[in-house]
């Protein structure tokens, strides 16, 4: 219900593009590469080379200018070190951390990429925080529910936790 209401009020556009691009972490600290991976690809940003056979599409072994993967796969990557890979990438980025702006700056960023699809949004959050299992984790937003205050996680630790909906705040 959540999600019709959401692709009614059209904050749901972002989805489709990113949700064909869905994929699992293929390791247990890879969630941002996973997460990194899926946004470029959604935004058909060209990685430059090829990824196997004839295609050019970005998978998270093609994400290690800013960060060596050993040094991801044994401690994850921070929020800095991912805004540096996506720049690297060829992807336009804003960042914001928590501590440096509101809640209703992020809500206005979260709208406004929800209601498009060339615009995404990969959240940094603490599992706890949710009830969840483990730290820190990066998954992109899928989309917005305005009158619930909602957003639907595309969790890439899917062999752990399905698409969720949880409070913005």
């Amino acid at each position: 219900q959540i999600f019709i209401e959401a692709i009614q009020k059209g904050t749901m556009e972002g989805f489709y593009r990113l949700v064909s691009y869905f994929q699992t972490q293929s390791e247990p600290a890879f969630c941002g590469l996973a997460s990194l991976s899926m946004v470029l690809n959604a935004l058909a940003i060209d990685p430059g080379r090829k990824w196997k056979g004839p295609w050019r599409w970005f998978d998270e072994s093609m994400l290690d200018c800013c960060e060596p993967l050993e040094t991801v796969k044994a401690r994850g990557i921070s929020f800095g070190k991912l805004v540096c890979l996506a720049h690297c990438a060829g992807a336009k980025v804003d960042a914001f951390h928590a501590s440096q702006s509101s809640i209703n700056d992020f809500r206005k960023y979260v709208i406004k990429c929800s209601t498009s699809d060339d615009c995404h949004v990969i959240s940094s959050y603490h599992r706890a925080a949710l009830k969840q299992t483990g730290t820190g984790h990066f998954s992109p937003i899928g989309g917005y529910h305005v009158g619930k205050d909602m957003a639907l996680i595309l969790d890439v630790a899917r062999f752990k936790y399905p698409p969720h909906w949880i409070p913005l705040t």
